[in-house]
């Protein structure tokens, strides 16, 4: 493992003690609030070599780079996704070079397991007793999948709409989950716990919201780690990410500045938010260095990434990687959850569908152009929110054979 020598705010680098986890930058708060991201010694950033054929697959192939001992991981066999090349749909939107980074293949279907993996494994190691999330679904399936691997009570607090499938999940890994009348009543009550009881957060649960738990958002190094060394060590030119407070983002952009500190890889991607409310599109057009909280349109169908304010870091990364936000309907995220199913055969979630919309756009505004090399990350699977955007009714074709050839043929399933 790395060595860690406490946590650092992410806005004005004042170092804290490895245990500050459950709060934001004191010295920053009365500007605006900001998280706090795992410091390291000296000896992690200086060149090493790649990672050998004896590390495995998976997240804790990296495990030398990470805060958390191997030996200590709370581990499901995470990480080691495909990256796929989309032709089909890359070649639609007039990027070939379109690949997508499936996190549908993880143990609980979601990129939420690397969070969940180094969020608990760094509980479990100092003694938590409870894990407690905010979440409508992923974050809170992984938390409570993770704590059940590792022992340990798990609290989910959700609200009145998240998807039935979701908590159905939730409580199959032994997670009491609580619902709220709204979703700020989530936020009070995890406070609560996590000031008077000790539990162990690995989700925002104040507001403005700064991010997830920093030892969680290591484990998302390991998707620019697993994407840079599937391409031979060489960087996409952009990465597009269906964005909520930006923690993959943030962890993405983390360990591809890792790997150019290994000497593993030499240059950075563009990094591409792609939202539902504008929060950083309107901050990035206004020039501030605050999103700011925003009035939804509509109400967004992608519950998983429909926050209304962004964060400092997730701002900071997009502007300083000179790439962009994108925002997203409801219109555009069905119509690529249905490309990515019907020429791809990958089945996402619809916050996940953003990334493809995102890049389609900004194809169409000629940022994106057609010889560059573009990786979309899909979060989940899309039987984490089904039925919504699934589709019609199946057709119903009745026991009689000749009866159903008749329909079948009816409907064009079958040749006249």
């Amino acid at each position: 493992m790395a060595v860690v020598v406490g946590l650092r705010c992410v806005r004005c680098g004042t170092l804290y003690p490895a245990d500050h986890y459950a709060d934001d930058c004191p010295a920053c708060r009365a500007v605006a609030r900001s998280n706090l991201a795992v410091a390291y010694d000296d000896a992690l950033r200086v060149p090493r070599g790649k990672p050998s054929t004896e590390a495995g697959r998976g997240l804790w192939r990296y495990g030398d780079v990470l805060p958390v001992a191997k030996e200590d991981a709370v581990s499901l066999g995470e990480g080691g996704s495909p990256l796929l090349h989309l032709d089909r749909t890359g070649r639609g939107i007039g990027i070939p070079g379109l690949f997508g980074k499936d996190e549908t293949r993880n143990p609980t279907w979601s990129f939420k397991d690397r969070l969940a993996c180094l969020a608990v494994s760094a509980a479990k190691r100092m003694g938590a007793r409870v894990i407690v999330s905010s979440s409508s679904g992923n974050a809170g399936a992984a938390a409570a999948a993770y704590a059940a691997k590792a022992g340990l009570k798990c609290v989910i607090f959700t609200f009145k709409g998240a998807a039935s499938a979701m908590l159905a999940q939730m409580q199959a890994y032994g997670a009491a989950v609580v619902e709220t009348e709204s979703k700020a009543d989530r936020w009070t009550l995890m406070e609560h716990a996590v000031r008077h009881y000790g539990w162990f957060p690995t989700s925002p649960f104040f507001g403005p919201v700064v991010g997830s738990n920093p030892y969680g958002i290591e484990g998302y190094k390991t998707l620019a780690y697993e994407i840079a060394e599937a391409r031979d060590w060489h960087v996409p030119d952009w990465c597009v990410l269906p964005v909520c407070y930006g923690d993959a983002l943030v962890g993405m952009w983390r360990g591809f500045e890792d790997m150019m500190a290994f000497g593993w890889t030499d240059r950075m991607p563009r990094m591409v938010a792609a939202e539902v409310h504008g929060s950083l599109g309107a901050a990035l057009t206004a020039g501030s260095d605050m999103p700011p909280d925003m009035r939804p349109n509509q109400d967004s169908i992608a519950v998983s990434i429909a926050a209304t304010r962004g964060t400092f870091q997730a701002l900071d990364i997009v502007r300083r990687s000179e790439g962009a936000a994108v925002t997203i309907g409801n219109e555009d995220l069905l119509r690529w959850q249905r490309a990515l199913a019907s020429e791809e055969g990958l089945y996402v979630e619809t916050s996940s569908a953003a990334a493809i919309a995102a890049a389609a756009e900004l194809r169409r505004q000629g940022r994106i152009g057609t010889g560059d090399t573009v990786v979309a990350l899909l979060t989940a699977s899309g039987l984490k929110d089904a039925p919504m955007g699934a589709g019609a009714d199946p057709l119903i074709v009745p026991g009689n054979i000749t009866q159903a050839l008749q329909v079948l043929r009816s409907a064009n399933i079958f040749p006249a």
